[in-house]
């Protein structure tokens, strides 16, 4: 949707939400090459050269919304180290995804889409989620270790909660029709939250909630 606000009447940091809604908007939809600066500037209600005073370029503007995106998943969805309990912590980790997922689909799009170019402007990310993963493989390791978990790869087992948590996102469309959902119909979160848990517990060897 267009910001209608004259630009005289917004405040900067108006504008900048304005720029940052509808460069999200435009990435998730065409990706990076399909998208365009004069229809992100339409959808923030600016023309052409007054988004370019905002912003450095498409490319600036895109890498810095990827990477705002990739810095806040590995912050996000860092295993609670309040917890000591190993189905509570994969739990809440399930959730977490989920409803960053449900509440943030194009932003998730944007990412897929990258990868599915190519990722060729992930480089910079990749060593971050790799070290954030393996601290993550690390302490399931000792879990398992324990006796706390059944022994797997916990690192595929990560990767099948990103698919299975990011599908409700990246195939939204998809989801309502098999779920029975009229396109603007919100999804059950708690029910598929707690199939999705469930389902991640079992294979660990833990009860289900």
């Amino acid at each position: 949707m267009t910001d209608s606000t004259p630009v005289a009447r917004r405040t900067r940091e108006q504008i900048q939400l304005a720029i940052r809604e509808a460069a999200i908007a435009e990435f998730s939809s065409h990706g990076f090459k399909g998208a365009s600066t004069q229809a992100i500037a339409e959808r923030a209600g600016l023309t052409k050269p007054q988004l370019h005073y905002y912003i450095e370029s498409k490319q600036a503007l895109y890498d810095e919304l990827l990477y705002a995106l990739l810095e806040g998943w590995s912050a996000a969805f860092a295993f609670d180290p309040a917890l000591d309990d190993p189905a509570q912590i994969i739990g809440n980790y399930v959730r977490r995804k989920l409803d960053y997922a449900l509440d943030n689909p194009e932003l998730s799009r944007i990412f897929t889409n990258e990868v599915l170019g190519g990722g060729s402007r992930l480089d910079k990310y990749w060593p971050l989620a790799l070290a954030s993963t393996q601290q993550k493989v690390e302490l399931m390791g000792e879990w398992m270790e324990q006796g706390r978990m059944r022994k797997l790869d916990a690192r595929v087992l990560l990767m099948q909660i990103w698919g299975m948590t990011q599908h409700y996102a990246d195939y939204a469309v998809q989801a309502r029709v098999m779920l029975g959902l009229e396109i603007d119909q919100p999804i059950d979160r708690e029910h598929i939250a707690r199939e999705l848990t469930n389902s991640v517990l079992l294979g660990c060897g833990m009860a289900p909630i």
